[in-house]
């Protein structure tokens, strides 16, 4: 029998060596200063991975479903591998288009394969910490950022830009093939001990809804709200990242210096909320953590365009990040609870499409609004009326929810007068 908490270990190895996606800008001075390529042409390398992420893990969800998390983590260790060290390969023959397929193709393919590899095991490993399970493993990948941008900048100031992404290729490969060997879901009807025990004892344990595929749930009007709750809370999520920087010098008068250090603490919010909402939605529940989540960011994107202070001004937007890292952590188990385990890998790939578009729509819509309107004031309020529509949604599977559990319990009660 496996550890389940090595089982846990393993994943996080898996998502803080596809996280490092998110310390993309380490490379963005170096390609300019040595190929000259413009900004827009090396942020877009970043685009198309996120998007390539969101793609491959809906349509390769099933893949992990049927072959299991060892083959697709040693499927993403592959395509990650090759794609960080193919792109050593673009710069040294000076070829966008190559960046573009390797980092951005390839390495995008790897990433969302091994995004959702470890998470329908770690539900099955952890049927009373779900949240717990599933945050651990994301936060790897909300930290992995900070862990990386400095090793990268060491790696290119001695080796260079190619040898650094060979050099990241391989290391990437081996993390992540050895941390997939481990992989493997527990055998049918294990339970942690004392999880049965507290089912007799009358404690009151959360029951999933249903046991459906990933087909059956694309067709339930839950999914679509889960997905579009995801979609909200990323593409405001991800405008804030993009623009904080000269979004806190505008409002508040903050400096490029104070600004700076403000964006690298927000990183560290992303990653500690990742763990923290989603451990706190293991003891209020999945539904409330979302409503929170959104009835706090209607105030807080209401609030922004007319602070003064910068240290509140950050202060805010370090909440705002705890928020846009939970949702990531917290989805997974919200897909167990309304749709079972049978295929959740499968229905997490789909729901992952909300951020294969947030990461085009969010970036590209903030700036579209800061150039029509001159100012940021504007789209941080039309960012609280999103979620004033995320706070609807979230209050309104809550209905369907309740519904569910009231026929659950109707057809318990008939299945025991039947038997008895």
């Amino acid at each position: 029998m496996k550890n389940r908490w090595l089982i846990a270990l393993s994943a996080v190895g898996i998502h803080i060596s596809i996280g490092s996606v998110y310390a993309w800008s380490v490379f963005t001075n170096p390609l300019q200063q040595q190929l000259g390529w413009g900004l827009k042409q090396i942020s877009f390398t970043f685009s198309l991975a996120i998007l390539f992420l969101g793609l491959s893990a809906a349509f390769l969800g099933h893949f992990v479903e049927k072959f299991g998390p060892r083959a697709s983590g040693t499927l993403s260790s592959i395509f990650f591998g090759v794609g960080v060290a193919g792109a050593g390969l673009a710069v040294q023959l000076e070829s966008l288009l190559l960046l573009y397929l390797f980092y951005g193709v390839i390495a995008g393919i790897g990433l969302g394969v091994g995004y959702i590899t470890p998470v329908s095991t770690l539900v099955k490993w952890f049927p009373d910490r779900r949240g717990l399970a599933t945050g651990l493993a994301i936060m790897g990948f909300g930290f992995a950022a900070m862990i990386s941008s400095p090793i990268m900048n060491h790696l290119i100031s001695l080796y260079g830009i190619s040898n650094t992404f060979y050099i990241l290729g391989a290391t990437y490969f081996l993390v992540i093939f050895c941390s997939a060997q481990y992989l493997a879901p527990p055998q049918k009807g294990w339970m942690p001990k004392g999880f049965d025990a507290a089912k007799t004892s009358g404690k009151k344990i959360r029951q999933d809804l249903r046991q459906l595929t990933a087909n059956e749930a694309v067709k339930t009007r839950q999914f679509w709200a889960l997905w579009f709750m995801l979609f909200i809370n990323i593409t405001c999520g991800i405008a804030i990242l993009s623009v904080a920087s000269p979004m806190a010098q505008e409002l508040v008068g903050m400096s490029a210096a104070s600004a700076a250090t403000m964006v690298g603490i927000m990183g560290l919010f992303n990653g500690s909320g990742r763990i923290a909402w989603a451990t706190i939605s293991d003891y209020i529940g999945r539904p409330n953590v979302y409503s929170l989540f959104f009835a706090f960011q209607i105030v807080a994107f209401f609030v922004l365009p007319n602070l003064t202070i910068g240290i509140l001004f950050s202060v805010i937007v370090y909440m705002i990040m705890t928020c846009y890292g939970g949702g990531f952590s917290s989805i997974p188990a919200y897909i167990g609870d309304l749709f079972g385990t049978k295929q959740l890998g499968a229905i997490h790939g789909y729901i992952l499409t909300a951020w294969a578009v947030a990461g085009l729509v969010g970036p590209i819509f903030v700036s579209w609004v800061r150039e029509t309107t001159g100012s940021y004031q504007g789209t941080l309020l039309v960012f609280s009326g999103m979620f004033i529509v995320a706070l609807a949604i979230s209050l309104l599977i809550r209905v369907d929810i309740k519904k569910l559990r009231l026929l659950n319990e109707r057809q318990f009660k008939m299945d025991q007068l039947k038997s008895s």
